[in-house]
């Protein structure tokens, strides 16, 4: 795993935003005509990369006409076009924005007559598509990645999940701050389904991952905090600012962060 630090979540962001679209542009150039498959999360966390991407697109740097995206989630029972469902979300800030051809957009149907078969099927069309290039995704204040909330398998795929009371509360600023209007089940992505993408890049900003960010990097690798999985992954590159690394040793800090001047040299 490696761990790129910056100063401040719009900094880190921009580093994630440029990391993607430099992979889009090397597998085109490498493998014309060959799609670039990408997971994609919601949230407030990647709004800062999808908004670099957008102007990155705009700009003709990148294109996503090629590219084939699965997002990691979505709410049980909630309409697609509600305003805090991840179908609005995604087209509102990236989506509507960029040249990626609508047919090529696989997002989880929550309101599936089978549940299960729904996810059933999204696994099939995931490998289909050839498996994930890269999977972009946040990390939960528990250290939870997608819905995969603490004790999930980490050999989980995508299924229908209970979301913890926690999770409500926390997700509740999207609605109106009543923890009882966020639905109680999640289609989510599972921690294999993640970290069987042959790159996976992890966002985490502000103090209150600080937590989560210790025990996925320092601690040992378990379904308490389903980060922790990416320890074992041999692309796994979690993306913070300073106060999402608050809590990590000193010396561990300072690895990282001589890492990434090494590389840089």
């Amino acid at each position: 795993m490696n761990v790129i630090i910056r100063n401040t979540s719009a900094e880190a962001s921009l580093w994630a935003a440029r990391h993607i679209a430099a992979k889009i542009n090397e597998k085109a150039a490498k493998e014309p005509g060959k799609p670039f498959v990408i997971g994609l999360c919601t949230g407030s966390t990647p709004i800062e990369t999808y908004a670099e991407l957008i102007r990155m697109v705009k700009a003709g740097e990148v294109s996503f006409k090629n590219v084939i995206s699965f997002n990691m989630d979505e709410y049980v029972g909630l309409p697609e076009d509600h305003p805090e469902s991840y179908h609005s979300f995604m087209h509102k800030y990236l989506f509507d924005h960029i040249d990626e051809k609508p047919e090529n957009i696989h997002i989880l149907n929550g309101n599936a007559p089978d549940p299960a078969a729904e996810c059933e099927a999204y696994e099939k069309a995931i490998e289909a598509a050839g498996g994930f290039d890269l999977f972009l995704g946040g990390v939960g204040e528990d250290g939870h990645i997608a819905f995969n909330e603490p004790f999930s398998s980490l050999q989980s795929r995508t299924r229908v999940v209970t979301l913890t009371l926690d999770t409500r509360i926390v997700n509740s600023r999207f609605f109106g701050g009543d923890w009882k209007q966020v639905p109680a089940q999640a289609m989510s992505v599972g921690v294999a389904t993640v970290l069987g993408a042959k790159e996976v890049v992890i966002l985490a900003f502000g103090g209150k991952k600080a937590r989560a960010i210790k025990d996925a990097i320092e601690g040992p690798i378990s379904h308490y905090c389903t980060l922790s999985g990416m320890q074992n992954h041999p692309n796994g590159i979690v993306v913070c600012d300073e106060p999402a690394v608050g809590e990590l040793k000193v010396n561990s800090y300072r690895y990282f962060k001589a890492v990434e001047e090494a590389e840089n040299l």
